[in-house]
């Protein structure tokens, strides 16, 4: 299905600006449908005079009463005349007989959705009359209340410019503080009054001063204040973000909307949520996360400590091959310990392995030996894998690269050396190509009891659990080709 931006373009919502608008309705429409106790659908013209319904939202508070999908519905002539209505007039349409013919009847009240002074879509309001009950006093609250920013929709002032985080804003059902003009609140939900309570607020905070209220529940001074000045800037018509105000009992996360209707009575809508566990589980999370890092850190200073006492060591040697083991050894370390800076550096247990390559190739002092002449040229990109797939991986590749600046080329002959990166379906396919002489007469790479060569194969065979080919390059070219397949490593990329 495309995606909402798609369907509003496809209507009347063409500017940027105006499909923005419309998905920051979207996105806070839940509020409204839930004070309202209706299903909302939200409708665009079509060149052909019909109407296409793009979204839909169903209230958490009552009953449905569309409880089939409309997305992509269209209707047109005389079911779509309170539509055309609505967005032809700029107002809201409340005209009309309920519609008793389904299995829910209902009641639809029509919204014009404006910006910038253009109504660029229709906002359909559909109560279920099956539902209807003398209302309580919260009822009537939520009811004045959606009654307000049903107004403020048709005027353009809701919702506001900036796109929250719809899943973290406290619900209508958390808790709810209506307040007047002075910033009073004259009505408060049991949630509400219940969240308060766990601040350590006693007495009914009706008829108090919201702001002040909250300043002295707030355990830190500056965010008292902070949490404070924001339900004033409500009052006053602007659009706060959402913060939280804790103290040693509790955590609530407090939002603050302006209720600036045209024609009637101005004030302010503050809804609570405690989220007390929430935060203890974010802070223990990021103490977890500080944890891991510094253990990556760590491991990568005790792997730098163990090549530097190698490249000692292998200072001290006078046979070459002893010294060469010893040099072989260090870059492989280095290259684990690279893995490690970046995880230590990374707030998730990925790793970013072309960056990675980068730091690595450096090390490999036998592929500038090899003359200016050779180089390794990167295409393609690997992408982000898990740290369980990026460490063998770095380490095999390097390998081959130190085998190919090693074996592939006579002394002083110009050589390349190519790092490619391609996704084959799922999987993921890097080839270590170079130009130079070739495998010898009957070399067998499966066979093979370097030490180089082994190590790919079993980094590649039991901990990526992929396979490992070698031969002449696929093109026929010169050179020598190696490939390393990783089934299912594609899905893993980021």
């Amino acid at each position: 299905m495309s995606s909402l931006s798609d369907r509003l373009t496809r209507g009347s919502a063409s500017s940027p600006s105006q499909v923005d608008h419309a998905r920051r309705l979207v996105a806070d429409w839940q509020l409204l449908a839930d004070l309202a106790f209706a299903d909302l659908t939200l409708w665009v013209p079509l060149q052909d005079g019909a109407w296409w319904c793009v979204a839909q939202v169903r209230p958490l508070t009552a009953p449905t009463s569309q409880p089939e999908d409309l997305i992509g519905a269209e209707v047109s002539g005389a079911a779509a005349e309170q539509l055309a209505q609505a967005h032809r007039e700029g107002r809201p349409v409340t005209e009309g007989d309920p519609d008793w013919s389904g299995a829910n009847p209902r009641r639809r009240e029509v919204i014009p959705v404006r910006h910038d002074g253009v109504v660029v879509a229709v906002l359909a309001k559909d109560t279920n009359l099956a539902a209807t009950r003398a209302p309580s006093t919260l009822e009537l609250t939520y009811l004045d209340i959606a009654a307000d920013l049903s107004l403020m929709v048709a005027a353009g002032t809701f919702p506001p410019r900036m796109l929250e985080d719809a899943e973290m804003s406290p619900r209508v059902g958390d808790g709810l503080v209506r307040l007047d003009a002075a910033g009073r609140a004259v009505y408060a939900s049991p949630n509400a009054l219940s969240a308060y309570r766990r601040m350590g607020v006693v007495g009914d905070v009706v008829g108090s001063d919201l702001a002040a209220v909250t300043r002295r529940v707030s355990a830190d001074r500056v965010a008292g204040e902070a949490v404070a000045a924001s339900i004033a800037a409500a009052v006053a018509g602007r659009f706060p973000d959402p913060m939280d105000v804790e103290n040693e009992a509790a955590t609530m996360l407090v939002r603050a909307l302006p209720l600036q209707a045209p024609g009637a009575e101005e004030g302010a809508l503050v809804l609570v949520r405690d989220v007390t566990d929430v935060r203890r589980r974010d802070r223990a999370l990021m103490t977890k996360d500080a944890t891991i890092r510094e253990i990556h850190h760590r491991v990568k200073n005790n792997l730098q400590t163990v090549a530097a006492l190698l490249r000692l060591q292998a200072r001290r040697m006078t046979e070459p091959a002893a010294r060469a083991a010893l040099e072989e050894s260090v870059r492989r370390v280095a290259s684990i310990a690279v893995v490690h800076e970046t995880l230590a550096g990374s707030r998730e247990d990925v790793v970013e392995v072309d960056d990675v390559l980068d730091q690595v190739l450096p090390m490999l002092g036998d592929v500038t030996s090899v003359g200016p002449a050779a180089r390794i040229k990167r295409v393609g990109s690997i992408g982000e894998l898990p740290a369980a797939a990026a460490t063998p991986l770095v380490m095999a590749v390097t390998e081959l690269l130190h085998n190919a600046a090693v074996h592939a080329f006579d002394a002083g002959a110009p050589g390349t050396i190519v790092l490619a990166a391609e996704r084959d379906g799922h999987d993921l396919v890097v080839h270590v190509r170079d130009d130079g002489r070739g495998l010898p007469v009957g070399f067998d790479p499966a066979a093979s009891t370097g030490l180089g060569l082994q190590i790919v194969r079993t980094l590649v065979t039991t901990e990526l659990c992929g396979a490992l080919e070698m031969g002449p390059p696929g093109d026929g070219g010169p050179g020598t080709e190696a490939v390393l397949t990783l089934p299912g490593a594609g899905r893993l990329r980021r």
